[in-house]
């Protein structure tokens, strides 16, 4: 068995086993390389992508590309946030929009752990909608959604609006469920909720690395891939030293403030309810916009706690905190860009460039511009 010298102190390992494994060569890279500047904010050397006939010191830091389950982190020896860069739940389906609503009235079918409590506390700071497990739950809680309009159909773990999709009637209905299969359908569950077409949407998050802690409101952007489609083109974050209440008390516009307090209201929903959770980063979208009658919805639509797409711009953040101790806010974005030729700030930290097999050609970069304390 391999093993690395206990002397060499705190080791920084990449973790890809999730269930989003299968993912494109540059997401792949993009981790590896976020994983070496974590590693360096540490202090820590990097051993690359764990290996299980490998033997590693105890003082380890993992960087899973998903949020784990309680069995695997205790295989992984990975007890408290201060382990590992993401987040541990006790049942798989807690990690998936599944957890974000309750079941429709009537229900009998959900996962083990299922919590029929949380959906009712949460269910004033998220869009309507419900989970559902069956096929007959499906149809139940579309039926009750068209009563008021669109409804949009998600699959529990798609990224950046990946396996989504607006049901019109049973018939669209029928064929999304078809889709996916029963079997899945069963074991996953499936996501019903109130449409919103103008919507937009925040991010609000926290994170703890060591002795640093930070906490951000921020916005996606799109840009048009290789493919001519709309896809994650980056994140721009107001980033500010500490936690939460640090971040509630700066000056910011009121759709901010009002997804920071229903993401702090998820997040002690989540924290109170499913003993065994734990996260180090954790990331909330909220969206906000009008339905097609013109009624106002505002709601968390999905938590991650993992790394992810905004984490180049939160490890910029968390390094200039690191190297300023006078820097109180920092603004941090991300940016992706496809095709050649990418324009990139000569103050620019480039975390990703090639031609993935799928994708083609992107670069990927963060820039942080920081406010000193007055």
């Amino acid at each position: 068995m391999n093993a690395l010298p206990s002397d060499e102190g705190p080791v920084v390992i990449v973790y890809s086993e999730g269930r989003k494994a299968a993912r494109g060569q540059h997401e792949i890279e993009t981790q590896l390389e976020l994983a070496r500047q974590i590693a360096a904010l540490m202090g820590a050397s990097f051993a690359g992508v764990f290996d299980p006939a490998r033997q590693y010191p105890a003082n380890r830091y993992m960087i899973p590309d998903d949020t784990l389950d309680s069995r695997d982190a205790r295989r992984l020896n990975l007890a408290s946030e201060r382990d590992l860069y993401g987040g541990v739940v006790p049942f798989p389906f807690v990690a998936t929009k599944v957890v974000v609503h309750g079941l429709p009235p009537g229900a009998r079918e959900a996962p083990a752990g299922w919590v029929p409590a949380f959906g009712e506390r949460v269910s004033a700071i998220v869009l309507p909608g419900f989970a559902a497990f069956t096929r007959d739950d499906a149809h139940a809680a579309a039926s009750r959604l068209w009563r008021d309009g669109a409804v949009r159909l998600k699959r529990p773990s798609g990224i950046g609006g990946a396996g989504q999709a607006v049901v019109a009637d049973r018939a669209a209905l029928d064929a999304q469920l078809d889709d996916i299969g029963d079997a899945v359908l069963r074991a996953e569950g499936v996501v019903l909720e109130r449409d919103l077409p103008d919507i937009e949407t925040l991010s609000v998050g926290r994170l703890r690395l060591g002795d640093l802690e930070a906490s951000y409101y921020g916005v996606q952007r799109p840009t048009t891939n290789n493919h001519g489609h709309q896809v994650y083109g980056g994140s721009g974050l107001v980033v500010v030293r500490g936690d939460f209440d640090a971040l509630t008390r700066i000056d910011m516009p009121a759709e901010a403030r009002k997804a920071i307090e229903q993401s702090r209201a998820f997040d002690e929903a989540v924290s109170e309810t499913f003993d065994g959770f734990f996260a180090s980063r954790r990331n909330y979208d909220v969206g906000h916009g009008t339905d097609a009658h013109g009624q106002a919805y505002c709601g968390v639509l999905e938590q991650s706690w993992r790394i992810g797409g905004a984490s180049g711009a939160e490890i910029g953040a968390l390094r200039a905190f690191r190297d300023d101790p006078a820097v109180r806010i920092v603004r941090a974005s991300t940016t992706e860009v496809y095709g050649a030729n990418a324009a990139v700030p000569a103050d620019a930290c480039v975390y990703y460039h090639g031609i993935d097999p799928q994708a083609g050609e992107i670069t990927k970069y963060c820039t942080v511009d920081g406010e000193r304390a007055r």
